[in-house]
């Protein structure tokens, strides 16, 4: 069996589990801490130390794979979501590195959901361009081309009615600005025909905590391109990134 450790770093909390990553099942209990206050590099890597001992501890050549909220390149931090501006600029990578005593894999907490649908998900077995988006307090997306992630998208950047889309159509402006369904997905909407546009998609999956209530929003968008719920919402960190560090 083949295994791999994956931890997801997120504004609240810090979850972790060794995954097996040929079937995509967790081999040991998912473990979750708190983010500590501030979300400091030093002590989210202290958090991620203690929790790596509560799931009990590393074995030599099990890969490690860590996601967090922020734009990765080349295993530094290029912004900071819910967490501290402490880490935008940052060598991230090898600072993890230097604390587990190993190499690991690190990516963007949105790339790590993608590729967790793709390999184990509602995208498995899908060719061509899969776009998938969480909508939560922004929008995150990745974009994966026949099994290969192609990191770092920012799609919810993309310009919506003159501003970023995410403050737009994200979960939290739904939230923010008490939305119905109905409201909420001709945004939606709109978002979706743009990126359809730009991409062409061969699928959209839709993640974060809202694509549970899928049947309230999806089946209202009039798209050419098939749309999907995400099927490992709260996993899907643990599973892509794990994932990713093994491949």
């Amino acid at each position: 069996m083949a295994q791999a450790l994956g931890i997801d770093i997120g504004g609240t909390g810090i979850k972790g589990a060794v995954v097996d990553t040929v079937t995509g099942e967790l081999v040991t209990d998912r473990v979750k801490l708190p983010t500590p206050e501030g979300g400091s590099p030093d002590d989210i890597v202290t958090t991620v130390v203690a929790l790596i001992k509560k799931i009990g501890g590393l074995d030599d050549g099990v890969p490690v794979g860590v996601c967090f909220p922020a734009i990765v390149r080349n295993g530094r931090t290029m912004s900071a979501a819910n967490v501290s501006k402490k880490w935008i600029g940052l060598e991230a990578e090898a600072l993890f590195e230097k604390a587990l005593g190993r190499d690991i894999h690190f990516v963007n907490d949105a790339d790590a959901a993608g590729y967790a649908e793709v390999r184990y998900g509602a995208a498995k077995d899908v060719s061509g361009l899969v776009l998938l988006t969480t909508l939560g307090t922004g929008i995150g997306s990745a974009l994966i081309y026949n099994g290969v992630l192609v990191p770092n998208s920012e799609l919810g950047h993309l310009e919506l009615d003159g501003k970023d889309a995410e403050t737009r159509a994200s979960y939290a402006a739904k939230e923010r600005e008490n939305l119905d369904w109905k409201h909420w997905t001709k945004r939606l909407q709109k978002y979706y025909t743009h990126l359809e546009l730009l991409f062409s998609p061969d699928l959209f999956v839709v993640g974060g905590g809202v694509s549970k209530n899928y049947e309230e929003f999806l089946p209202l968008l009039d798209l050419q391109t098939k749309i999907v719920p995400a099927v490992h919402r709260n996993n899907a960190g643990i599973l892509g990134s794990a994932a990713l560090a093994a491949d």
